[in-house]
């Protein structure tokens, strides 16, 4: 069965615009996210590792090895059977720092320019023959459809122009594909939908020619076991094959595939877009594996039952159509068109990313003052259409010399050189640059000239020097040249890495690498104080309008304004800006501009850890731990929510005083929130605050009592309390911890205590001085008498009438300190009758003996029959404290009246100023202890309270009515309500107002 030309063209043709068509609508959004982001897509794209040679080339491995074969399954699946442990980690630190390629992770591993580049060159010669691969089989299928009969089908194809000109056209038509959706610096959505497409393709057409292999051919599994018993050495082949290259050097060869391979690792790590899709990898890739192997064997039989006249490698397409199915011929042309197409297309993209990163921008910097993003992708459009014009001129200078199999085998053991220095980022961090350069070096040029010189040239034996002595060389010898050149490389790996020393920041990204998401960032400071400056910075190698636009991506990323100045923030947007440009040109390259540019600052003290992004690393992550790590972050949040919850205003400073946490109470006392202040430096808080805190940080005293501080319009005492911690040795995060404790309350009570203390002594004072000024004034009032009765004169009885009348006042004075000086409390039991209105006439009496005080007329309205039950001390206290806050509330020379009238068995005694009245936001809490509108040193805020307690003891209430004058607006009326429940309301005679 003989295809034209022309068809096998429009066939191609046909599939890559379709391709097209795929990643096309995936761009637009005309294909639903939950497809193209959909786990089982992601699993599909991984099945670019299944290229050309995975198709075709896989069929001559089972024949020349047995069931060795299956080493290049069991190798790969065991990579990602393992996920969690072998490809989780890279992946996190892809993600995380924006890792585009192999060459960028060992970069920031080994912090080395030298072994990006190195590692770029190694990989490019690796893969070249890979590439090869893809267009020969490509070029020799097509040949095959339509050159070839059932009954002439060489076992090589001969050397045909038009095999070169349909792989030509095939790389160019590739380009264009690859330059239209994979030159852009960013996730590939078209791309990763367009490959998971082809890997569905291929499973499915290698399955469909597994059946018709089993059931067309054989007629089904029992006459396919029938054959085998036929033919016995189809089975011995499988325990005894051609080849006696052991397994295990195939399984080991193999096995750094799915990390080491440019298109696998870009796909299983770069391109991951899925979260939690590593766990689903663990089976769902293998079980893709499995559909891919189990096709093998009986294809390979078929094709000795068809007599398929061609090399093994070619049975997948041989059966169909010796079979005599064009259906399934087209089918398995398709199959293999797809594996060779999603293959190149990734390594392509992966190289010419590697090629930019490490090789054309550290030797030719680019040009701030034009736009740097078409720069760089013009730069990565060129180097795309330059790879694959290499590996063209590759395939053409190999000449179809070799098979699938040994050019997918000098392939995977080149790009097996790099597993030591790969196994070493996680779990080796003594390992260094030196040791992998050397290793790498060495590992490469034992199978260059093992292998690769071979395959290139006649070279088929090496000769040594002085030694007389003949290596041979070439495919024939790949396992001793694996095991060579990899033993050689681990061994030069651990001991120039043993016996040379990494430099602080390699051993630093070692540990970033080791511990992953959970390490500890370094503290450093920069020298930058503004997002502005990191602007005007940025331009001198970007240019300004590049420079603008990633520092206010960075900005939109984290969440944070462009005004923001806390060292913390900054430290953020400067690994931010790292990291974004780590994807745009290279983790080596972002890490010098930012060195030069932004640099951190020398710091005379040790580094501490950046505690505070710790912080909020572990509060993104704290769902993806689990066992020991999940409980220890579990008992740190519980501790950690213990001080956020004192009731005492915490706060921690880190050694250079920058603000680690500052708990909720803090943020009551302060007003100032959390999310604001965290990470910012002590000098930047406003005052009171700033200079308060930081003056005692930076003394030496633990603590510090009842400092005066101006808040809100009044007076605060705060005591501050300071303790300094020694943080783990591991974090060397010493610092303070700062208690501060608002004892303004305490303040004012002891104030009013003293206030009171002072009261009792004036009393007791009054006291004494009215017994000792009682008998002069006794003595002098008899004189006055006798003057009466001594004399006639009458300016003499007028002079006896004034002393007489002098001394009385003096006696009522007295009479009046020290009644109010008994401030006993009675209980209700021994309440007695008191008339309000001597009550009232006492406090006046008091009250005008301030001359100080604003001077007010005091208007008694009440009626000597209003008598009530009650402490007539008390009493008096209560219009002591009212008429002396209506009088400071009112102008000079108003009227403050006191009157009453009564509302059935309750009696309302109302007391009203002509001040401007209470405020409508005062009203709520005026009758609470220790508040007050007066101002600092005026009043302590108890006196109403006291009234409210006084009145509530004789079962009475008050009522604040204000303004009392609702026509002009001012003026206050305190209404106090208390029952009248007298023993005789009308003996006069038992009323006791006060203690005379």
């Amino acid at each position: 069965m003989i295809f034209d030309l022309g068809q096998v063209a429009l066939i191609c043709i046909v599939y890559l615009l379709l391709l097209f068509g795929i990643a096309y609508g995936t761009e637009r959004g005309w294909i639903s996210e939950a497809v193209t982001r959909h786990p089982v897509t992601y699993i599909l794209s991984l099945g670019i590792f299944a290229s050309a040679w995975s198709f075709y080339g896989v069929i001559d491995l089972a024949f020349q090895y047995g069931y060795g074969a299956l080493s290049y399954y069991l190798g790969t699946g065991a990579m990602f059977l393992f996920a969690p442990v072998a490809l989780a980690p890279l992946a996190e630190l892809a993600r995380r720092h924006q890792i585009l390629t192999l060459a960028d992770l060992l970069v920031f591993r080994y912090h080395s320019q030298a072994a990006g580049g190195l590692a770029t060159l190694c990989m490019l010669v690796g893969v070249l023959p890979l590439l090869a691969l893809q267009l020969q089989a490509v070029a020799d299928t097509m040949q095959l459809l339509t050159k070839l009969n059932n009954t002439t089908l060489p076992l090589e194809p001969p050397h045909f122009t038009v095999r070169e000109t349909m792989a030509f056209i095939y790389c160019v038509i590739l380009a264009l594909f690859t330059i239209l959706f994979g030159s852009k610096q960013e996730h590939h959505r078209g791309l990763i939908t367009a490959m998971a497409f082809e890997s569905l393709i291929k499973v499915c057409a290698l399955c469909a020619i597994g059946l018709l292999a089993v059931y067309g051919v054989f007629g089904g599994m029992g006459e396919l076991d029938i054959w085998l018993k036929q033919h016995p050495e189809n089975l011995e082949l499988l325990y005894h094959p051609i080849k006696d290259t052991s397994s295990h050097t195939l399984l080991l060869t193999f096995i750094a595939t799915a990390v080491a391979m440019p298109h696998i690792f870009h796909m299983s790590v770069v391109e991951n877009p899925v979260k939690h899709a590593t766990y689903t990898v663990t089976w769902a890739f293998p079980l893709f594996l499995l559909c891919m192997a189990v096709p093998i064997f009986p294809i390979l039989w078929a094709g000795f039952e068809l007599g398929v006249p061609a090399s093994p490698q070619y049975f997948t397409l041989g059966v169909p159509m010796l079979f005599g199915s064009p259906t399934l011929t087209v089918i398995a042309f398709i199959g293999g068109l797809s594996a060779a197409t999603g293959a190149t297309v990734a390594i392509i993209l992966s190289l010419s990313t590697m090629l930019l990163n490490h090789w054309l921008l550290p030797i030719f910097h680019l040009s701030g003052k034009y736009n740097i993003y078409r720069q760089l992708l013009w730069l990565r459009r060129i180097l795309i259409a330059a790879l694959f014009i290499g590996g063209y001129a590759f395939y053409l200078s190999l000449n179809s010399k070799h098979s699938l199999t040994h050019l997918a085998l000098l392939a995977f053991i080149e790009t097996l050189q790099f597993l030591p220095g790969i196994f070493a980022i996680t779990y080796w961090p003594t390992g260094n640059r030196r040791g992998l350069i050397a290793g790498l070096s060495i590992g490469t040029l034992v199978w260059g000239v093992g292998l690769l010189s071979p395959a290139m040239t006649d070279l088929n034996m090496l000769s040594v020097p002085g030694f007389e002595l003949q290596i041979p060389l070439g495919m024939d010898y790949w396992g001793n040249v694996t095991l060579i050149s990899l033993g050689l490389n681990v061994t030069t790996f651990i001991l120039v890495s043993l016996l040379t020393t990494a430099t602080d920041e390699e051993r630093y990204s070692a540990d970033i690498c080791a511990e992953d998401e959970l390490s500890h960032p370094m503290r450093l400071a920069l020298d930058v104080y503004t997002t502005e400056e990191f602007k005007q910075r940025l331009s001198q190698s970007l240019g300004t309008i590049t420079a603008s636009e990633e520092v206010d991506r960075a900005l939109r990323e984290l969440g944070l304004g462009s005004g923001e100045r806390r060292p913390y923030a900054l430290r953020r947007l400067r690994e931010k800006l790292e990291v974004n440009l780590s994807r745009l040109m290279g983790i080596a390259m972002a890490t010098e501009i930012l060195d030069d540019y932004i640099p951190y600052r020398p710091s005379e003290t040790q580094a501490t850890s950046d505690l505070n992004l710790i912080e909020s690393r572990l509060s993104q992550y704290r769902n993806h731990l689990t066992g020991m790590a999940a409980e220890l972050n579990n008992l740190r949040l519980y501790h950690r929510n213990i001080l956020q919850e004192l009731p005492m205003a915490v706060c921690s400073l880190g050694q250079d005083l920058e603000i680690l946490m500052w708990n909720h109470a803090m943020e009551a006392l302060t007003g100032i929130p959390s999310d604001v202040v965290t990470g910012s430096h002590l000098d930047g808080l406003e005052d009171p605050w700033g200079s308060l805190i930081g003056n005692f940080s930076r003394s030496r005293a633990t603590h510090r009592y009842k400092q005066q501080i101006a808040l809100d319009g009044g007076t605060h005492w705060i005591s501050l309390h300071k303790a300094h911690i020694q943080g783990p040795l591991a974090l060397s995060s010493d610092g303070q911890v700062i208690l501060l404790e608002d004892v303004t309350e305490t303040q004012l009570l002891e104030q009013e205590l003293v206030h009171s203390e002072r009261l009792a002594s004036v009393g007791r004072l009054a006291a004494g001085v009215a017994h000792e000024i009682g008998n002069p004034i006794t003595g002098i009032a008899c004189l006055s008498q006798n003057l009466r009765y001594e004399s006639d004169n009458p300016e003499i009885l007028e002079t006896a009438e004034q002393i007489l009348s002098q001394t009385s006042r003096i006696s009522r004075i007295v009479e009046s300190l020290v009644s109010f000086s008994h401030t006993g409390k009675q209980s209700p039991q021994d309440f007695q009758n008191v008339a309000l209105n001597l009550c009232v006439n006492e406090a006046i009496n008091l009250l005008q003996l301030q001359k100080d005080k604003t001077q007010v007329h005091f208007i008694n309205t009440l009626d000597d029959n209003l008598i009530v039950r009650g402490d007539s001390q008390r009493l008096i206290q209560v219009f002591v404290n009212l008429l002396s806050n209506a009088r400071d509330a009112s102008p000079a020379d108003s009227e403050v009246v006191i009157s009453a009238r009564i509302d059935g068995e309750v009696m309302v005694i109302s007391v009203t100023d002509e001040g401007p009245g209470i405020a409508p936001e005062h009203m709520e809490s005026i009758l609470e202890p220790f508040y007050t509108t007066k101002d600092p040193g005026e009043g302590t805020g108890l006196g109403l309270s006291m009234v409210y307690s006084i009145i509530d003891d004789h079962g009475g209430h008050l009522e604040i009515e204000s303004p009392a004058d609702s026509n002009r607006q001012c003026g206050t009326r305190i209404n106090i309500k208390l029952p009248r429940q007298l023993d005789s309301i009308d003996e006069y005679s038992n009323t006791t107002p006060v203690d005379m």
